[in-house]
C-alpha cells in the first residue's frame, strides 16, 4: 500500500484552462521517501510485475478522476501489458466499476509498445479506441520510425518530448521541429500536447505555433489528488480576479 499517483495538469493554450491531468506513479517507500517510476518500473517490467502494477494504475485512476468530472485523464501503458495482460478487458471494466465516460480516459504509449507484435498491439488500440478511449503516443520525435506509425493508426494525439521543449526559442533546429510536428498532427486530426513547458517565452511560442496544449513546471508540478482539487479551485479564482480587474478598468455591466 506504498504506491500512489501523482498528477500533472494538461493546459488548453486557447482558454488558458487546465483541461486535464496525466496520471504518474510513484512509490511512496516508508524508509527512502518518495521514489520515481524510473528507479522501479524497468524492474517490475524485469520480474513480470508491470501487468498487475499496471491494472492497478488504470483503476486507481479511475477511481480518483471521478473527484473531477470536468477533467480528461491519461495513464501510460507498458509494452508489457499489450503482450501479457488483457488491456482492452481491464480498461473496460474499470470504466464500468467507476462509472467514468471513455471519451475521459487516455492511453498514453510509446513507440516501444509497437516496437514488437505491431498487428496485435495495433489490434488492441483499436478495440479501445472503439469503446471511446483516446489513444496518444507519448515522447513523439524521439524513436525511429514514429513517422510509419502514425501512418498504421490513428492517434487521438501527439506528444512532443521535453528534449524539444527545453531548446524551443534557443535552437532554430528545435523550433522548426516542433512546429512541424504541430502541422503534421493538425492536417491528419490528432491534438499536439508539448511536455517540459517551463517558461511563459516557451509557452507563448507554442501559442503561436498552433499547440493546443502543453503540461510543465510552468503551470504545475505533478500533484497528490487531493491537490488537483485545490489547484482547480485555485485556478478559478485566479481566472476570476483577472475578469473581476478588467471590469475595474472599464465600465462595469448591467
Amino acid at each position: 500500500n506504498e504506491l500512489e499517483l501523482h498528477y500533472q495538469p494538461q493546459i488548453d493554450l486557447s482558454t488558458n484552462t487546465i483541461k486535464g491531468v496525466e496520471a504518474l506513479l510513484r512509490w511512496n517507500q516508508k524508509d527512502d521517501g518518495m521514489i520515481p517510476p524510473d528507479a522501479f518500473v524497468p524492474l517490475a517490467e524485469e520480474c513480470g510485475l508491470i501487468v498487475p502494477l499496471g491494472d492497478w494504475v488504470i483503476g486507481e485512476a479511475c477511481r480518483q478522476a471521478k473527484e473531477w468530472p470536468d477533467l480528461t485523464f491519461a495513464v501510460n501503458v507498458s509494452p508489457a501489458q499489450f503482450r501479457q495482460g488483457d488491456l482492452v478487458a481491464t480498461v473496460k471494466n474499470a470504466l464500468e466499476r467507476e462509472g467514468i465516460d471513455p471519451s475521459r480516459l487516455e492511453i498514453e504509449i510509446t513507440e516501444g509498445v509497437l516496437l514488437s507484435h505491431t498487428d496485435e498491439t495495433i489490434a488492441v488500440l483499436a478495440g479501445l479506441q472503439a469503446m471511446g478511449v483516446k489513444i496518444a503516443m507519448d515522447d513523439f520525435g524521439t524513436g525511429y520510425s514514429s513517422l510509419s506509425y502514425l501512418r498504421r493508426f490513428p492517434f487521438d494525439k501527439i506528444k512532443i518530448d521535453k528534449s524539444f521543449t527545453m531548446d524551443l526559442g534557443l535552437c532554430a533546429d528545435a523550433d522548426n521541429i516542433i512546429e512541424a510536428v504541430i502541422k503534421l498532427g493538425a492536417s491528419m486530426g490528432m491534438t499536439s500536447n508539448a511536455e517540459g513547458v517551463e517558461t511563459v517565452e516557451q509557452a507563448n511560442l507554442l501559442r503561436n505555433q498552433g499547440c493546443k496544449e502543453v503540461q510543465g513546471f510552468l503551470f504545475s508540478k505533478p500533484l497528490p489528488s487531493k491537490s488537483i482539487s485545490e489547484l482547480l479551485t485555485d485556478w478559478q479564482w485566479q481566472k476570476y480576479q483577472n475578469v473581476e480587474s478588467s471590469f475595474s478598468k472599464q465600465e462595469r455591466p448591467c
